[in-house]
C-alpha cells in the first residue's frame, strides 16, 4: 500500500482537501495538475498555475441520457478553504443537475435547482459568516437541443463554433473596480444564478473556465483560436483534451498567475 506524503510545512496529515490537519498549512502538490474526459469527447484541465500553492479550482464533467453536464467553480482566495468550498459547489451542482435532467426538468429549471443547493453546501461549511469558506460557480449543460449556462460570480461561460463567431454565454457579477459582487458562501446570501441558453447552427463546444483563462483571453476569438490549434496540434494531443491542455498552456506560458481551469463540451450538429 502506497504511503501517503506527510506535510510539506511540519511532517503532519495530510486531510482530503490538501491542507494539513495539525499546521493547516496548504500542500503545493495537491490537485495540482488535473484532467478528465468523457464519453462524447468532452473533457477538461485544471492547473495550479506557477504563482499559487495550491489549486483552488475545481471541476466536475458528467452527463445522463443525451445530455452532458459541466460545472466549473473558483475558490475566492480571500476566503478560508476556498479549495474545499469550489470542490463542494461543483460536486453538489453537478449530482443536482443530473438529477434534475434524469426527473424531467428543464435545463433552466435543472440549473437553477443545483445553484441553489450548491450555495446552500457551500454555506454549511462555514463556521462562521465571518469564516466562510467562498467561491464563485458556472454551469453547462449541452444536448440534442441547444446549450445552457448559469453562473454566479466571474467564472465563464462561452459558446465556440468550429466556423463563425464565438459568443459569451455569461456575464460576470462584478461591481466597482472589477470586485466580487456575487459567490457562493455563508457571506453571500441566498444564490440566484443567471442563466442563458442558445441554440448553436453548427457544431462546436461549450466551454466553461475560470479567470485564470480569461484575464488573458478574454475574447472568444481568441480562445477558439488557441482551441483550434490544440485540437488538430499532435503536441496537446488532439480532439478537445487537447484543445483544453492548449488553452491551460496558454495562460501557463503567459504568466500564470492563478490557477486555471478550462472544460470543453461538444455541443450542436454533428457535435465533437
Amino acid at each position: 500500500m502506497n504511503r501517503i506524503p506527510g506535510c510539506v510545512a511540519c511532517g503532519g496529515t495530510v486531510a482530503p482537501d490538501g491542507r494539513c490537519w495539525d499546521c493547516g498549512a496548504a500542500q503545493p502538490s495537491f490537485r495540482a495538475h488535473v484532467e478528465l474526459t468523457a464519453d462524447g469527447g468532452a473533457a477538461g484541465v485544471s492547473d495550479r498555475g506557477r504563482r499559487r500553492d495550491i489549486n483552488a479550482d475545481a471541476m466536475v464533467l458528467t452527463g445522463v441520457g443525451s445530455w452532458t453536464v459541466g460545472v466549473v467553480c473558483d475558490g475566492v482566495s480571500m476566503s478560508p478553504r476556498s479549495e474545499r468550498a469550489a470542490q463542494v459547489a461543483a460536486e453538489t451542482g453537478a449530482n443536482a443537475v443530473v438529477a434534475g435532467l434524469a426527473a424531467g426538468a428543464l435545463p433552466e429549471d435543472a440549473l437553477a435547482d443545483a445553484a441553489v443547493r450548491a450555495g446552500r453546501a457551500v454555506a454549511a461549511l462555514a463556521a462562521s459568516v465571518d469564516a466562510a469558506p467562498a467561491c464563485t460557480y458556472v454551469a453547462g449543460i449541452a444536448g440534442p437541443e441547444g446549450i445552457w449556462s448559469a453562473w454566479i460570480g466571474d467564472s465563464r461561460a462561452y459558446w465556440l463554433p468550429d466556423r463563425g463567431p464565438g459568443k459569451r454565454m455569461s456575464e460576470d457579477d462584478t461591481g466597482e473596480h472589477g470586485a466580487l459582487a456575487a459567490w457562493l458562501g455563508a457571506d453571500a446570501g441566498a444564490p440566484v444564478a443567471r442563466i442563458r441558453s442558445y441554440r448553436p447552427g453548427g457544431a462546436g463546444c461549450l466551454l466553461l473556465c475560470t479567470d485564470g483563462l480569461t484575464r488573458g483571453l478574454p475574447d472568444p476569438d481568441a480562445l477558439r483560436a488557441v482551441l483550434t490549434r490544440g485540437r488538430s496540434g499532435a503536441a496537446a494531443g488532439g480532439g478537445l483534451l487537447g484543445g483544453a491542455r492548449a488553452l491551460v498552456d496558454h495562460a501557463l506560458d503567459t504568466g500564470g498567475h492563478d490557477n486555471i481551469t478550462a472544460l470543453l463540451i461538444p455541443a450542436g450538429a454533428a457535435g465533437g
